[in-house]
């Protein structure tokens, strides 16, 4: 394969003058954002989508920096989660049009079933269209039963992967690239992908650790989003992924399922993949958190029980005064 076109540098600096970056990634800063839909539905599998929009708008009014999507391919009933329910490009799209300054991202794609010319072209023209508001977050997907459906071997997804990852580089940063893969096809040179992102890059983020070693996600990524490791663990990760991504910041972000307690004060617990709490006691984890290395915390509400009207004002009055989005700052 050929070498992608924009430099270290370069794409360091891509990185920190875009819209979406900024809002929500600086050093020794952490921001807050939700997993969608913007709905609570514990007890079912696919949310009812109502007022998707109006609650989009409102979460952007009060300060959240970012709205991110999850890709689904199938719906499995016995896994019981649809996600937003809508394909999460095309949502993106929508969502940029109702929105002024939300960071918009992927959370993320899984990128082993998605075609590296379609995707780079829908990326970079959401990136476009949003200005500068588009987030790529990428996964290699953690559900065996769909790779079959794909006619793909799921031991392969971690190669291709990385062959994918290399292609929509070349596609979106090289004029005309020329190109020879296993999996993806070839092209002698001259054919160009338009339209390539604003600032020259699209900030690409691993969702997980996508099957990649974090060396990997260090060197050709520019950050870092996963489930959250238990609390005494935070500073090690932290650490770990300084030393693998280099000298340029790039951001560790973790995430989890958020069940808020409509007792503001309740204290803040671990429970399986998220988090049980108040109001109050998530903002002060979120500090020590901060306080560890982490930037970013991207939560799904879906599990809590209450209405996600109530839970957008404890967070407005709780948490977002603590912890606004970094553009918004006064």
């Amino acid at each position: 394969m050929t070498h992608h076109s924009l430099h270290h540098a370069d794409t360091a600096t891509a990185t920190a003058r875009h819209a979406g970056f900024q809002r929500l990634f600086a050093p020794g800063e952490m921001t807050l954002g939700l997993i969608m839909p913007l709905e609570t539905y514990p007890t079912v599998g696919v949310p009812t989508m109502a007022a998707h929009l109006d609650l989009a708008r409102h979460a952007e009014d009060i300060g959240i920096s970012a709205l991110w999507m999850r890709d689904i391919p199938f719906f499995d009933p016995q896994y019981g989660d649809a996600g937003q329910v809508f394909e999460p490009l095309t949502y993106i799209a929508v969502l940029l049009s109702v929105t002024r300054k939300i960071a918009l991202g992927t959370a993320g794609i899984v990128l082993p079933f998605r075609d590296p010319n379609l995707l780079a072209r829908q990326v970079a023209s959401l990136d476009q269209l949003s200005g500068g508001r588009m987030l790529a977050g990428l996964s290699s997907g953690d559900r065996p039963k769909e790779y079959p459906l794909f006619d793909i071997d799921f031991d392969s997804r971690a190669a291709r992967f990385r062959e994918a990852y290399d292609l929509y580089r070349q596609f979106t940063e090289t004029p005309a690239p020329a190109y020879e893969t296993e999996r993806f096809g070839a092209s002698p040179g001259g054919f160009d992908v338009l339209p390539k992102p604003p600032l020259g890059r699209t900030p690409a983020l691993a969702i997980g650790r996508a099957g990649q070693g974090v060396d990997w996600i260090g060197a050709q990524m520019e950050g870092l989003i996963v489930p959250s490791p238990s609390e005494p663990d935070l500073p090690q990760a932290v650490a770990d992924w300084r030393a693998a991504s280099g000298d340029a910041f790039k951001p560790y972000g973790i995430a989890g399922f958020l069940h808020l307690s409509s007792d503001r004060d309740r204290p803040f617990e671990r429970v399986r993949a998220g988090f049980r709490t108040g109001s109050k006691g998530l903002a002060d984890f979120m500090e020590r958190a901060r306080d560890a290395g982490v930037n970013h915390i991207a939560l799904n509400p879906r599990f809590t029980t209450r209405p996600m009207t109530d839970v957008l004002a404890d967070l407005e009055r709780d948490v977002l005064p603590r912890f606004p989005s970094l553009t918004e700052r006064t």
